[in-house]
């Protein structure tokens, strides 16, 4: 049995992948303890995990709009976006989540910690404390300096020489705009004694491992990747919140619609994917998820609207799929061979949706796409063979890289290699904490109990 401490904050789609490797942890007789957002609790402990409060760090204790913690929808451009994921969560509150987690440490000791790519100052936290750490990308690899497309972008692999400058540039770019984090990085890094980094990769790239949940398959690989990633395959278990379900009556195709799970003002689009429904003869599932309270509006007849359903059981009988583009949604979509059309709101889905082409499984449509245009999209998508055919290959290729976790043997690995070394070299286990020094700035020294 090993020991391992998961970090997690309410960001969506980043939850479930989380969330599915704690329970195969627990599952298979680890130690595990979760230090997650208070609304997150109930998920936690469902998979049989102990759950730990973020006290310094941000946190939220409800799936309400108002306690967003980055409030995207206000942001003008995606670039405004960009930005307050960059300095409300992955990097301003960076030295806060150092502190918690070294907390944490403190008081359970664990053997690995397993951290966000997003989470800057979990990580640095988990490396102040001098534990191995894994990092865990939930979504397709867009980081900065291995030559994917940049993140957000939504283009293909660069393939022609104008292609390739173009991609050079905005890579650039976007390299600039992730260093704008690094004042506090390396001011959180700073507080505990650890040297400063040159740019943000290098934090996530140190670690023993960085874990890439999707398929290898759907991914654009980069030609240059960290020498720590492996893309071990996705999570494609369903939330604890997700819910019974029974199919609506009726032979017509069914058409599942999944947005996002946290809010992005995208109750419009919502409503125009269910006047498209209501033009075919489709029975359509639409679930709104914990971040949308009711849908305003009528519902035509054939249009079944619920707060949530089991999308792996609904999968196994839809037609079709409208989403956001969300990681989570796609890749189960497709892991069910079932055809996806793509609406992008923010954040990396352009990226999941250029994929989506690019493996001949869905198409794409502007976030502002009408009524009818959506349903032009779901008539092409359900009616031409070669979609389904690209969800059919990406789901046997999904099939042959879910054979086996290896997701948790990485993290078995990670483990074993500490067991090994402190079992060889008993003086080491002095060396596994930091100095108490590193922890006389943090008051109070442990987080309040949670019973």
């Amino acid at each position: 049995m090993s020991k391992f401490l998961f970090t997690l904050w309410d960001g969506g789609g980043e939850v479930p992948p989380m969330v599915s490797l704690a329970r195969a942890a627990v599952g298979a007789g680890h130690d595990v303890t979760v230090l997650a957002d208070p609304v997150l609790r109930p998920e936690v402990e469902a998979i049989g995990a102990e759950y730990r409060p973020w006290t310094e760090a941000p946190h939220k204790h409800s799936f309400s709009p108002e306690e967003d913690l980055t409030r995207e929808w206000e942001a003008r451009t995606p670039l405004g976006a960009f930005k307050r994921l960059r300095d409300n969560v992955a990097f301003g509150p960076a030295g806060a989540y150092a502190r918690d987690v070294l907390r944490e440490v403190e008081r359970r000791r664990p053997d690995v910690a397993v951290n966000s790519v997003l989470m800057f100052g979990a990580q640095v936290g988990a490396e102040a404390a001098r534990i191995p750490q894994a990092i865990v990308v939930s979504t397709v690899y867009v980081l900065p300096g291995a030559g994917a497309p940049p993140f957000g972008s939504g283009w293909p692999p660069a393939r022609t020489r104008l292609e390739r400058a173009r991609q050079a540039l905005m890579s650039r770019m976007a390299d600039g705009l992730w260093a704008k984090g690094l004042p506090a990085l390396n001011a959180a890094r700073g507080e505990l004694g650890l040297a400063p980094v040159a740019a943000p990769i290098d934090q996530p790239a140190s670690a023993e491992r960085m874990l890439v949940l999707t398929s290898a398959a759907f991914d654009f690989t980069p030609p240059h990747p960290p020498a720590n990633a492996r893309w071990v395959g996705p999570r494609l278990d369903d939330p604890e919140w997700a819910g019974a379900w029974s199919p609506p009556p009726g032979d017509e195709p069914l058409v599942l619609v999944g947005m996002s799970s946290t809010y992005m003002a995208h109750d419009n689009q919502l409503r125009a994917v269910v006047a498209a429904l209501g033009e075919l003869p489709v029975r359509g599932v639409v679930t709104l998820g914990p971040a949308v309270e009711r849908l305003e509006g009528e519902v035509p007849a054939n249009v079944t609207v619920l707060r949530s359903a089991p999308h792996a059981e609904v999968l196994r009988e839809a037609a079709a799929v409208v989403t956001h583009a969300g990681h989570g949604t796609a890749i189960k979509a497709l892991a069910a061979g079932v055809p996806v059309v793509a609406m992008q709101l923010g954040r990396d889905q352009a990226d999941v949706a250029a994929r989506v082409v690019h493996a001949g499984a869905g198409v794409r449509i502007k976030p502002g796409a009408k009524p009818e245009r959506i349903a032009s999209a779901l008539r092409e998508v359900l009616g031409e063979e070669r979609y389904r055919a690209g969800a059919r290959r990406m789901a046997a290729a999904i099939a042959s890289e879910t054979a086996t976790d290896r997701a948790l043997g990485e993290l078995e690995a990670v483990a074993a290699r500490q067991a090994s070394s402190s079992s060889s070299n008993p003086a080491s286990s002095s060396t596994v904490m930091p100095s108490r020094s590193a922890f006389s700035s943090l008051e109070p020294a442990d987080s309040p109990a949670i019973t």
